[in-house]
């Protein structure tokens, strides 16, 4: 299988497979949210969804690009925004609480099921890959930006210009 080959602060790494494409449904799974709560992917049809996969929380970058889309979320009330990272409820929350971000909502991937579906998933760190997905009302992929350096922070202009010209 060919996979996605990646780097974390210059070192090779890949992902297990390769990422789903544009125009593909993003995988339906279910994920665990704060409050004891789960929710199913398919569940997010109906508006656009923004789903920013990071690695860990509890990194820079992971933290920022997290704010910098909760801060944005505001000009965007009919999209459903969504951080997945492969850390804990437990870790989401407390992670939350000390950053003081209500708006966008944290998934916990932390078993990798998500990212192993997506082609994401980096076994030798057991996180996902840093990724933007977009998707339309009905569950498609309609942008996605895959950083290969995950070192890096994503594109935030162009995803939000994205959505600002397709999801009015």
């Amino acid at each position: 299988m060919v996979q996605m080959k990646i780097t974390r602060h210059g070192e090779a790494g890949q992902t297990n497979g390769i990422p789903f494409e544009v125009k593909a449904v993003f995988p339906n799974v279910t994920l665990e949210a704060q409050g004891d709560g789960k929710v199913n992917i398919s569940n997010l049809r109906g508006k656009y969804t923004l789903v920013s996969v990071v690695p860990d929380i509890n990194t820079r970058v992971c933290s920022l690009s997290t704010k910098k889309f909760n801060q944005e979320a505001d000009q965007f009330a009919k999209i459903n925004f969504y951080t997945v990272s492969t850390n804990t409820v437990a870790e989401q929350e407390q992670w939350c609480a000390a950053e003081g971000v209500e708006k966008m909502q944290l998934l916990a991937d932390h078993d990798g099921q998500l990212g192993r579906k997506l082609g994401i998933y980096v076994e030798e760190s057991h996180t996902d890959a840093r990724s933007i997905w977009i998707l339309d009302q009905k569950g498609r992929i309609v942008y996605r930006e895959l950083i290969v350096e995950q070192s890096n922070e994503p594109n935030y202009q162009k995803a939000l210009e994205f959505l600002k010209v397709h999801a009015k």
